[in-house]
This record gives structure tokens, C-alpha cells and sequence, in this order.
């Protein structure tokens, strides 16, 4: 679960966000909708520990995230442009997140290799990233997420580089292994049908405040 409390963040005159509530469940997707700009990203920021808030706190799990770094709050992010290590092939990528942990490399590739077919990208094990198509980087980039059991799966426009038709189909892919998983997962966007697709529960960033989305 994911719980932030009165969080602020200002850039000079400017507030981007203002005590900023929200909770998510676990196994649940939050949309936060809002224009460039808005304070989605310094949102997610903040979540991940990679920004310090002027004020307010971040619990994951019922634990006080604040003072926990970036690398031990349990957080996976996801960007548009997939942010594959290039140098890498497929299953070294995926397998990456354990290797930060301390996790052998012998262990952590047979747990990749598991974990490629699960989301039935076995074959695509030894290739290089930048041979993939778009949807075969974005579910690599999913499962190198989701490998390391992370507690709180953020997303940022993770669907914006691709066509349409694919988008449709990942929404839907990516619901169900973020249920499976049972992770709280928030999602930003400024794309209204993505973020209908992918939660039950939306919300607007305006002005610097979380608020229901009517639509």
C-alpha cells in the first residue's frame, strides 16, 4: 500500500503541489490525469525518494519512506522510452534489478530467464534491446520491473511511443500483471482513455491538487 500525506513541493513562486493526499491499495492502479507540466512527474519523483518534498510524507507498506533511499523504498519505474540498457541483451536487462540487490549472477539470470517466460518473451532472452519492437521493450521493461517484487510500480506515459492499437493491447496486459502481482501502482498521463483503461479510480492534478476526475 501506498500512502502520501500532505505532501508540498514549490519551485520558487510556484506550487506544484499542495498537500497532496492519496492512498493506493495494493494490487490497485491510480490514474493521475494533468497537463505538461502539472507536477506528475515531480509527483512520482517524490514517491520514488528520487526528490525531497518542501514537506508532507511518503509511507509504503505502513512504513515512513522519507528517510529511506531511493534504492531501499521497494519502488520500479517505468518511462516512455522503455530505458532499456542498450549494452545489455534481453535477459541481462531484466536480470539487472537482482544484480543491484546482491542477488549471484548465475541466480539472477536463471530468475530472468523464468521470468521472460512467464510473459511468454523467452525467445527474445538473447537479443538486443534495440532490435526489439516497441511492445517487446515496453513488456521487457515490465518484466525487469516487476522481477525485483517491488511494493509500489510507478508509471510515467508509459504508452506514449506507441501506435494506438498496441497501447489497447498493453493497457490490458499490464492491468492484470499488476493485480497478479499485487502492487500499488500509479499511473500519470494526460491521456484520458489510457487512464480509463487502466483504473477504476482517476484523478486530476490542478493547480497543484489532487482532485477527482468527473469525467
Amino acid at each position: 500500500m501506498l500512502e502520501l500525506r500532505a505532501l508540498g513541493q514549490s519551485f520558487g513562486s510556484r506550487v506544484v503541489l499542495e498537500s497532496v493526499d492519496l492512498q493506493v491499495a495494493s494490487g490497485e492502479t491510480v490514474a493521475i490525469l494533468g497537463a505538461s507540466g502539472s507536477g506528475k512527474s515531480t509527483l512520482l519523483k517524490i514517491i520514488a525518494g528520487l526528490q525531497t518534498p518542501d514537506s508532507g510524507q511518503v509511507f509504503i507498506n505502513g512504513l515512513d519512506a522519507m528517510h529511506i533511499p531511493p534504492e531501499r523504498r521497494g519502488c520500479a519505474l517505468m518511462f516512455q522510452d522503455f530505458a532499456l540498457f542498450p549494452h545489455l541483451d534481453v535477459v541481462d536487462n531484466v536480470a539487472f534489478g537482482l544484480l543491484e540487490q546482491g542477488l549471484g549472477r548465475r541466480e539472477a539470470r536463471d530468475k530472468a530467464h523464468a521470468m521472460l517466460a512467464l510473459f511468454g518473451l523467452a525467445a527474445l532472452a538473447p537479443r538486443r534491446v534495440w532490435l526489439l519492437s516497441g511492445g517487446e521493450q515496453q513488456r521487457v521493461a515490465l518484466a525487469r520491473a516487476l522481477i525485483t517484487k517491488p511494493r509500489v510500480l510507478l508509471l510515467d506515459e508509459p504508452f506514449s511511443a506507441l501506435d494506438m492499437g498496441l497501447r489497447e493491447t498493453l493497457r490490458q496486459e499490464f492491468q492484470t500483471r499488476i493485480q497478479e502481482a499485487g502492487i500499488a501502482a500509479v499511473l500519470v498521463t494526460h491521456d484520458v482513455a489510457e487512464a480509463k483503461a487502466m483504473a477504476r479510480r482517476r484523478l486530476k492534478l490542478v493547480d497543484g491538487r489532487l482532485l477527482p476526475d468527473v469525467d
